[in-house]
C-alpha cells in the first residue's frame, strides 16, 4: 500500500492506495512533532504489527472507523474495562506502543529502554491485552526513525508531502 501524507496549515492529509487499487483519504489535526499516523507506521513496521492500524487500512478499513471498531470490540479504557475481542488485540497493542514512543519522543527520547518497556507493559495491562517483548535494537531503530522523520517534517512546508510503502507481511 502506498501512503502519502501531506502537511497542511492546521491539519494534515493521508491518501492511501491499497494493493487492490482502492483508495482512502482522511485528514487529521497536527499533534506533536511527528504525525500520529506516521508514528504508527514506524512502530508497526518495526515491530511487525501486520494487523495494527495500517494493516487494517491495507485490508480495507477506513482510518476513521478504526477507533470505533476498537470500542465496539471491547477496547478497555478507564470507563469501559472489558476484555477486548481477540481480533482487536493487535490494534490495541500497537496503539499502546505508539503512545509510549510518542511520549518518549516528546520528552527528548532520553529515557532508558527499561523505562519505555515498563510504560508499554503498564499500557497493555490497562487495556487488558498481553504485553510483548521489544528489543533494545528495535527501540533504537524506532527512536532513530522517529527522530529522522521529526527533522524532515519540521523542514516541510504546507502542501509538501512524502510517500511511505506499507508492506508488513500478513
Amino acid at each position: 500500500m502506498r501512503i502519502t501524507i501531506t502537511k497542511g496549515e492546521r491539519e494534515d492529509r493521508i491518501d492511501a492506495l491499497r494493493g487492490d487499487g482502492s483508495k482512502v483519504s482522511t485528514t487529521f489535526p497536527h499533534k506533536g512533532p511527528v504525525p500520529h499516523d506516521v508514528t504508527h507506521y514506524i512502530v508497526e513496521r518495526e515491530l511487525g504489527f501486520a494487523h495494527g492500524f495500517w494493516g487494517l487500512v491495507a485490508s480495507g478499513r477506513h482510518p476513521e472507523e478504526i477507533a470505533g471498531l476498537a470500542k465496539a470490540a471491547g477496547h478497555a479504557s478507564a470507563k469501559r474495562a472489558a476484555t477486548p475481542e481477540p481480533g482487536i488485540i493487535p490494534v490495541l497493542q500497537a496503539e499502546r506502543a505508539v503512545e509510549c514512543f510518542e511520549a518518549d519522543l516528546w520528552s527528548g527520547a532520553t529515557g532508558d529502554h527499561e523505562m519505555l518497556r515498563g510504560m508499554l507493559a503498564a499500557g497493555c495491562e490497562q487495556s487488558l491485552v498481553p504485553a510483548f517483548p521489544v528489543t533494545d535494537e528495535a527501540i533504537g531503530r524506532i527512536r532513530s526513525a522517529l527522530g529522522d522523520f521529526r527533522d524532515r517534517w519540521a523542514g516541510m512546508k504546507p502542501g509538501e508531502s512524502f510517500t511511505l510503502e506499507w508492506a508488513v507481511a500478513q
